[in-house]
């Protein structure tokens, strides 16, 4: 199933897609809801799939991502934030400040919650998340080395592209993972490189604070980060999640 969030009539609603149709639902999908209307999915314009009160990031976590960074392999997951004003959807326009250097796209596998959660271990974490979407931690590689740590170089408004839906029913363990600029891959992995994976990650964040229904987790980036410039589209495309599309300005 996936859970899509539209603007449509006027008004922003969440709905559930197929290939071809959006069902209209009468609620958030973190609540009791009914099925009502019908969009064509083509006319609906799709917003980020949800609003979260944190994007909580999980750094240098694929193997070859580490060595291509030159950092060892962490014995816990390394965590930063972004704001939530940092979420875009598929479609919307990536803006890159004037004078910002060395912006870069990370292709990430974001998982996202779909009930209060809080000290759960990595066998309970499934039945905490909604489901997982396509995300790009767009980064200021330059503000990243001057500051020494990341919220600014990582935090910009429209520096978390996010979707283009939420898929349900995914196996998040070992997933195809690519990043396109222009059409020419940049970025080709599998989940399963990840040092930690989506459930640990879950279990280990809920460790150290609560998340809530709509908050994301990023799982980090595999190895061929690169510079993106204005005039670029960039896709992240995940297997059986979906394929996230923004252009660059």
């Amino acid at each position: 199933m996936r859970v899509v969030r539209i603007f449509h009539d006027e008004d922003v609603r969440y709905g559930l897609a197929d290939d071809s149709m959006v069902t209209l639902i009468s609620d958030e999908p973190f609540a009791a809801w009914e099925t009502e209307g019908i969009v064509p999915l083509p006319h609906a314009q799709l917003l980020a799939p949800s609003i979260p009160t944190k994007v909580v990031c999980v750094g240098i976590n694929y193997r070859e991502h580490a060595k291509e960074m030159g950092h060892k392999i962490p014995d816990e997951p390394v965590l930063f934030l972004k704001p939530p004003t940092s979420v875009i959807g598929h479609g919307a326009e990536i803006r890159i400040p004037e004078g910002l250097e060395n912006v870069d796209y990370e292709a990430e596998l974001a998982v996202v919650l779909g009930r209060r959660t809080h000290n759960v271990s990595p066998e309970e974490a499934p039945a905490h998340i909604l489901g997982y979407a396509c995300a790009n931690d767009v980064t200021s590689r330059s503000l990243q080395k001057k500051d020494g740590q990341w919220t600014r170089a990582k935090g910009f408004d429209t520096f978390c592209p996010l979707g283009p839906w939420v898929e349900t029913d995914a196996d998040p363990r070992d997933l195809k993972i690519e990043s396109y600029v222009n059409g020419k891959v940049r970025q080709s992995a599998r989940t399963s490189d990840m040092i930690f994976d989506p459930f640990q990650l879950v279990s280990f964040v809920s460790g150290v604070m609560a998340l809530l229904p709509g908050d994301v987790v990023l799982t980090g980036t595999p190895s061929g980060v690169g510079p993106l410039v204005a005039g670029d589209a960039v896709e992240i495309r995940i297997e059986g999640v979906g394929s996230l599309i923004n252009r660059v300005v």
